[in-house]
C-alpha cells in the first residue's frame, strides 16, 4: 500500500538483523534503546521509537507512548492483511495451532513486526470455548508445561505471552504461576489482558521477575468505527497523564478503518506508537 506523506505514524526504513529475540529481551532491551521500541511492516520497520505523526518534542511528550496489540490472529489471511496495509507499528498476538498462525507469524516477523503468543485460558463461562493450546484450571504443572511448550515450539517467532480469555485462570495463583514459569523459562515477556478484575497474572509475573504490562483498554467491545476511534483517543489520553499505555484490539475491519484514520490525524504530534517490548523500556 502506498503511505500518504502525511502519515507520519509509518515505520522507518532499516531492517534489522535477525537474531534470538527471546535472549535480547532479556539481555539487550534496556541497552539497546531504541531499536526495538516500534515495528512495522511491508518490507520495511521502524528504526526506533516511531512517532504515530511526527518528532516529539518537550521531556514529557517524548515519554507518552502506546502499544497496540492486535489479537486473535491465525484464522484469517484477509482480516490480518487489513492491519499490515495500515502500515503503522503493531504488535500481533497470535493463536496457536489455527489455519494460519505459523505462516502469518513467519510473515509478520519477517517483515518486522513484534509476535506474542495468544495463549488460550480457561474463562468462567463454559459456553467460551477458548481454542486449541488452552490450559485449564486444575491442569497441574506437568500439562501446563508441556502444553505451553508445545505452543511455544509452533511459534518461534514470539517474544511475548498475553492471555486469550483466561478469566479463571488468571484467578488461579497455582495455575497461573505455572503457566508464568513457562513464560520465564523461554526468555518471553507477559501481557495480562485483565479479562477479570482479579487477575493475578500481572502481579505473579512481575514476583518471577518477568517483564510485564497490562492492557488498558479493548478498543472494540463495541464493534463500530467511530466507537473504536474514541477509545483510541482515550488511550492517547491516558497516555499523555501516564506516559504509556497498552490497548488490545481484534481483526475487525472496522478497527483497522478507525486506526487508519486516527494515525492520520496530524494532530497526534504529542504521542508515540510503539511496539510492546518498546513500551517496556525506560523512556
Amino acid at each position: 500500500m502506498g503511505c500518504n506523506q502525511g502519515n507520519k505514524f509509518r515505520r522507518g526504513i532499516k531492517r534489522p538483523t535477525h537474531m534470538n529475540r527471546r535472549s535480547f529481551i532479556w539481555k539487550g532491551l534496556l541497552a539497546l534503546g531504541g531499536f526495538l521500541s516500534g515495528y512495522g511492516g511491508l518490507g520495511s520497520v521502524p528504526a526506533g521509537a516511531a512517532s504515530l505523526t511526527g518528532r516529539c518534542t518537550g521531556g514529557r511528550n517524548r515519554r507518552s507512548r502506546m502499544a497496540l496489540i492486535i489479537d486473535d490472529i491465525g484464522q484469517s489471511r484477509a482480516r490480518a492483511r487489513q492491519f499490515l496495509d495500515l502500515d503503522v507499528v503493531l504488535t500481533f498476538s497470535i493463536l496457536p495451532h489455527l489455519p494460519y498462525s505459523d505462516q502469518l507469524a513467519r510473515e509478520m516477523h519477517g517483515i518486522g513486526y513484534e509476535v506474542m503468543l495468544h495463549q488460550p485460558m480457561e474463562p468462567y463461562s463454559a459456553a467460551c470455548d477458548p481454542g486449541p493450546g488452552a490450559l485449564f484450571v486444575g491442569d497441574g504443572s506437568r500439562r501446563i508445561a508441556r502444553v505451553m511448550e508445545g505452543n511455544i515450539r509452533t511459534l518461534p517467532q514470539a517474544v511475548g505471552v498475553n492471555n486469550h480469555m483466561g478469566s479463571r485462570f488468571t484467578e488461579s495463583a497455582e495455575d497461573i504461576g505455572a503457566a508464568l514459569k513457562i513464560v520465564k523459562k523461554n526468555g518471553l515477556f507477559f501481557v495480562d489482558s485483565c479479562t477479570t478484575n482479579h487477575s493475578k497474572a500481572r502481579a505473579m509475573a512481575r514476583s518471577f521477575d518477568i517483564p510485564a504490562l497490562s492492557r488498558r483498554v479493548f478498543l472494540d467491545n463495541v464493534r463500530e468505527e467511530s466507537a473504536v476511534l474514541r477509545e483510541l483517543y482515550r488511550v492517547k489520553r491516558h497516555a499523555l497523564r501516564k506516559g504509556r499505555v497498552v490497548a488490545i484490539g481484534h481483526p475487525f475491519p472496522e478497527t483497522a478503518r478507525a486506526i487508519r484514520r486516527f494515525a492520520m490525524d496530524a494532530d497526534n504530534t504529542d504521542i508515540r506508537l510503539v511496539s510492546v517490548s518498546g513500551l517496556m523500556q525506560s523512556p
